[in-house]
C-alpha cells in the first residue's frame, strides 16, 4: 500500500475554480492562492446568506489510542461517498497545526484514499491563516509590554499579565520564560509564557466570529492583564484592536480545497480540542450549510472533548443544530482499551474487545444526552474479523445506534457508501431535538461539575484554592453565564491519561481557570494538561525532507 503522501502527490487535482463551479461558486467570489487553493469572499456570503440550510452532520470518535481511529479519514471518505451517491455534500474541516505535524501525530488531511489535497500545502503553511493569528497574538503582547515600558498610564500590574505569546510549534522550553533581561531600555523584567497558536484566544475568536465586525469587537474584549487595583485591561484599552484586525482581515475568510475525488472541502481554523474548543470556524460551517444539502464536519479528539465543545460551545454560540452524529471507532482501538498491547492488536480477541468496548459505550451514552441520532461506524482494518465486527454491530444496535462499516482508507468514496446510505436513512427517518448539556444560568462550578460527571463519568471535582479564587473573580466580573471550555488530556475520559476504557471512582482536578472574554467562554485547566506541547524523543520532523526537485517526503 502506498503512503498517504504518495497517494496525495499522485492525485490528479482539478483547478480550484472548477471545484468551485461544481459548488455554484463563481470565479469572482474566489481569492486564489495558486491553482488549487482559494478563499471565499465576503461578497459570496452576501449572495447565499438567505438560502435554506442543509443538514449538519458531526463526525466524532472514541478516545484516541496509538492504534488509530481515523476520524478525519472517515469525514473525508463520507463526503466522497455522498458524491458517488449523487448528493450535494460539502466537508468542513479544521486546518492542521505545525506542532503535531512535526511532532508525533503527523498531519491532518485524512489518510489513504480519503484525503483532502493539496496535502503538503494544507499540513504546512496553507494560506497563512495560522501565521496571521500568531502575528496578531504577538502584536498584542508587544504592545502590552511596550505600554508598561513607556510609562504604564493604565497602571498595569506586571505580576498580573495574563496574555501569553504564541508559536505554532511544539516547544516546551517556551512554556515558562523571563522577558526584559538586559538594560533598562529592554523592558521590565517579568515572567512570561508561550502557548501553541491553536490554544491562543485569537484562534478561538476567529473560529467563533460571525464576520469582520464581530471579529473586531471580540478582539477588543480580550483581557490581557489586570491593574494594580485589580481591574481588567483589554486590547481596546491598549488601542491594539484595529491593527490586530488588519492582520486578520484575510484569515477570517474560509479556505476552499478538494478531496481526492474532487468533493469541495472548506478548511478553516484549527483550535485543538484538548486545550481549546476543537472546531472549525463558524463562518465556514455556515457557508457550507448554505452551499449544500449535507455538511459533514468534525471536531477534534474524542467525543468527550471535541463533540462536547462543538455541542456546548460552538452550537450554543452560533445557533447551530446538528441533525446526526457519526461516532468513529476501530476494532484495534477497542482492543487496546481492553488491555491488548499495540503489537498484538492484529489477533482476534473477543474477550479484550468486550472489555474495551465500554469506552465506546460511554461515548454513545454521552452523545445520546444531546438528543441527536447517532450512527456508529467502524473504520475497517484488514486484520479485523467478522466475529469482532458482528460483536460491535450487535452492541451498538442494542443501544439504539445505527451501525455501518467504513473502508474509506482503502477504497475512498466507494468504501464509504454503506456508511453514507446508513446516514441518509437516519437523516430521513430520525428527527433530532438538539439541546446543550447545561443551561447558561448555572454557576461556572455547576457547569464544570456537569461536564465532569455527565460526560467524563467522574465521581466529583476537586478545585485547587487558586482555581476557587479565579472562579469567584470571573463570576464577579460578570462572565458567569459563559460556557466552559475544559482543557483535559485526550487519551482518557478522566484527567489521567493512563486510565483507559471507562474509568470509575475518579475525581477531576481543576488547577487553573481563566476567562477568554473575546471568545466568550471560560477555560478550565485540569490534571497535567499543557497549553504548549513538547516534541517526542523521536519527532516526525526527523523523517521529513525535500528532494532536489522540490518534492516533500516523509510527511504523513
Amino acid at each position: 500500500m502506498k503512503t498517504d503522501i504518495q497517494i496525495a502527490q499522485e492525485a490528479e487535482m482539478l483547478p480550484i475554480g472548477e471545484v468551485a463551479r461544481r459548488a455554484q461558486i463563481e470565479e469572482e467570489d474566489l481569492e486564489f492562492y495558486g491553482k488549487y487553493k482559494a478563499k471565499l469572499s465576503q461578497d459570496f456570503w452576501e449572495k447565499i446568506k438567505d438560502k435554506e440550510d442543509g443538514k449538519l452532520v458531526l463526525v466524532t470518535a472514541i478516545n484516541p489510542t496509538p492504534a488509530g481511529e481515523g476520524k478525519t479519514t472517515t469525514t473525508v471518505g463520507l463526503g466522497q461517498a455522498m458524491g458517488r451517491l449523487g448528493k450535494n455534500a460539502i466537508i468542513a474541516l479544521r486546518e492542521p497545526s505545525l506542532g503535531p505535524c512535526f511532532g508525533i501525530k503527523g498531519g491532518a488531511a485524512g489518510g489513504g484514499y480519503a484525503q483532502v489535497v493539496p496535502m503538503e500545502d494544507l499540513n504546512l503553511h496553507f494560506t497563512g491563516d495560522f501565521h496571521a493569528i500568531t502575528s496578531a497574538n504577538n502584536l498584542l503582547a508587544a504592545m502590552l509590554d511596550n505600554h508598561i515600558q513607556q510609562g504604564n498610564s493604565l497602571q498595569i500590574d506586571p505580576r498580573q499579565v495574563v496574555w501569553k505569546r504564541c508559536l505554532d510549534m511544539n516547544d516546551r522550553v517556551l512554556r515558562n520564560i523571563v522577558v526584559g533581561l538586559g538594560n533598562k531600555m529592554d523592558g521590565m523584567v517579568r515572567e512570561d509564557h508561550f502557548v501553541i497558536t491553536v490554544a491562543s484566544e485569537i484562534m478561538a475568536i476567529l473560529c467563533l466570529a460571525d464576520d469582520l465586525a464581530d471579529l473586531k469587537k471580540r478582539l477588543g474584549q480580550i483581557i490581557v492583564a489586570y491593574t494594580f487595583s485589580g481591574e481588567p485591561v483589554t486590547a481596546d484599552d491598549l488601542k491594539a484592536t484595529g491593527a490586530m484586525t488588519a492582520l486578520l482581515k484575510d484569515a477570517i475568510k474560509p479556505n476552499l480545497i478538494q478531496t481526492l475525488e474532487h468533493t469541495p472541502a472548506l478548511v478553516h481554523g484549527g483550535p485543538f480540542a484538548n486545550i481549546a474548543h476543537g472546531c472549525n470556524s463558524v463562518r465556514a460551517t455556515r457557508m457550507a450549510l448554505k452551499m449544500s444539502d449535507i455538511v459533514i464536519t468534525e471536531a477534534g479528539f474524542g467525543a468527550d472533548l471535541g463533540a462536547e465543545k462543538f455541542l456546548d460551545i460552538k452550537c450554543r454560540k452560533a445557533g447551530l443544530k446538528p441533525d446526526a452524529i457519526v461516532l468513529v471507532a476501530t476494532v484495534r482501538a477497542l482492543k487496546y482499551n481492553g488491555g491488548v498491547a499495540k503489537a498484538d492488536l492484529s489477533k482476534e480477541n473477543l474477550e479484550a474487545l468486550e472489555k474495551g468496548i465500554v469506552n465506546l459505550e460511554k461515548h454513545i451514552e454521552n452523545l445520546q444526552k444531546y438528543d441527536v441520532p447517532v450512527v456508529v461506524t467502524l473504520n475497517s482494518f484488514v486484520t479485523d474479523t467478522e466475529a469482532e465486527n458482528e460483536f460491535i454491530r450487535r452492541f451498538c444496535e442494542e443501544r439504539g445506534c445505527e451501525f455501518a462499516l467504513s473502508e474509506v482508507w482503502e477504497k475512498g468514496g466507494e468504501g464509504g457508501i454503506a456508511l453514507a446510505e446508513k446516514l441518509l436513512e437516519t437523516l430521513e427517518n430520525k428527527e433530532g431535538h438538539f439541546h446543550p448539556l447545561y443551561e447558561d444560568d448555572l454557576s461556572l462550578k455547576e457547569k464544570i461539575e456537569t461536564v465532569s460527571k455527565e460526560i467524563y463519568g467522574a465521581r466529583g471535582v476537586i478545585f485547587e484554592p487558586a482555581a476557587e479564587k479565579q472562579l469567584a473573580k470571573i463570576e464577579a466580573m460578570g462572565f458567569g453565564n459563559f460556557p466552559v471550555c475544559m482543557a483535559k488530556n485526550q487519551y482518557s475520559l478522566s484527567d489521567d491519561a493512563g486510565k483507559l476504557g471507562r474509568p470509575t471512582d475518579f475525581d477531576i482536578h481543576v488547577r487553573e481557570v481563566y476567562v477568554s472574554a473575546g471568545a466568550g467562554f471560560v477555560v478550565v485547566l485540569t490534571g497535567a494538561i499543557m497549553t504548549m506541547p513538547g516534541l517526542p524523543k523521536v519527532p516526525a520532523a526527523n523523517n521529513i525532507d525535500v528532494t532536489n526537485d522540490g518534492k516533500i517526503t516523509g510527511l504523513f
